[in-house]
């Protein structure tokens, strides 16, 4: 995941070199939808993500410019990530991926009201979240 690396020209190869694996994405995730943004939090995710694949991935995603950390401002022992303009233009793709899944699978109750909201103005739905992450 190194952004040198490249496994073709591909704009869909490219894409997932950056943010494909299961890992960064459910860190993305987090960081949209459940307002997560320090080491421990992400590790508390019901996934369970192994310390050095958490640590690999956050540095893999800040070194591609889809977060970037900065100093917790209660804690000197901690840092807070958050998406930057790049990441969070993934949300999109998120939704759309969300939207795909509530077709085949079952889904919790909170995540079908997103869903459903999403749905009736995909466009408005993005934008405010986008906003909304931009404000932090």
């Amino acid at each position: 995941m190194e952004t040198s690396k490249k496994r073709s020209e591909c704009p869909l190869s490219c894409s997932l070199d950056v943010f494909g694996d299961k890992w960064s994405l459910l860190i993305i995730r987090d960081l949209i939808f459940y307002k997560k943004g320090t080491y421990n939090d992400f590790l508390k995710s019901e996934e369970g993500i192994a310390t050095n694949i958490l640590a690999s991935r956050l540095k893999a995603l800040e070194e591609n410019g889809i977060v970037e950390k900065s100093a917790h401002p209660d804690s000197k022992a901690k840092n807070l990530y958050k998406l930057t303009t790049k990441g969070i233009d993934l949300l999109p793709i998120i939704m759309e991926v969300y939207i795909w899944s509530d077709k085949y699978f079952t889904m919790p109750s909170e995540i079908k009201e997103i869903i459903k909201e999403a749905k009736k103005d995909k466009d408005k739905f993005v934008k405010q979240i986008t906003k909304e992450l931009k404000s932090k």
